[in-house]
């Protein structure tokens, strides 16, 4: 009997060692090549968000920025997104403030740039030649960098992407519908 017991005692302990022997060599094992799995990630240097808007919030982070960019214009201007953009301002004369008012139709562009091509302008009641307008505000106004005006071709081209932001954060317009409300971007948050 004497036997028995240390036959099954010596099987039980080789069960209790083949057993620690498999978990400990489990654990030791690495389970994949982690820093491979961090190496074989994209090198992108941006890091994409998709962004829904409306005219409203639109509205009020436009004339924000617009507020910080050109806060040392000698002409006060604001923008509003209506049906089209609508840009209003007031040009010095003498020692008067006369209205300005122009129009704008918006389309984005397949690399996400923004096109605003000239509707209207008129300054007070005064409907004036677009190209002479544009260029009088080319020269005059303090425009952020990446607005680039062409008098002759009737619009502004907004370069998205050369529009400075805090973070360096950058911008590409996806969608620009203002009629039925559909404003889209892809922000482009930097990872280096």
């Amino acid at each position: 009997m004497k036997n028995k017991w240390k036959i099954g005692f010596l099987i039980l302990l080789g069960i209790n060692l083949l057993v620690a022997i498999i978990i400990l060599s489990l654990v030791i094992m690495p389970s994949e090549d982690i820093e491979q799995k961090f190496t074989n990630q994209p090198k992108d240097e941006h890091v994409s968000f998709h962004v829904k808007s409306n005219r409203y919030d639109l509205n009020k982070l436009i004339n924000h920025y617009l507020k910080e960019e050109a806060a040392d214009s000698p002409i006060d201007y604001r923008v509003l997104l209506a049906d089209e953009v609508e840009l209003y301002g007031k040009i010095p004369v003498f020692s008067e403030e006369i209205n300005m008012k122009l129009t704008f139709e918006p389309k984005a562009l397949k690399n996400g740039d923004l096109v605003l091509r000239q509707k209207s302008m008129s300054l007070g009641e005064l409907p004036l030649p677009i190209s002479y307008v544009l260029k009088f505000i080319e020269e005059n106004y303090k425009l952020p960098k990446g607005v680039i005006i062409r008098p002759n071709d009737k619009l502004v081209y907004i370069s998205m992407q050369q529009l400075k932001l805090k973070s360096d954060l950058k911008i590409k317009a996806d969608t620009f519908d203002l009629k039925n409300d559909h404003i889209a971007f892809t922000i482009l948050v930097p990872v280096k």
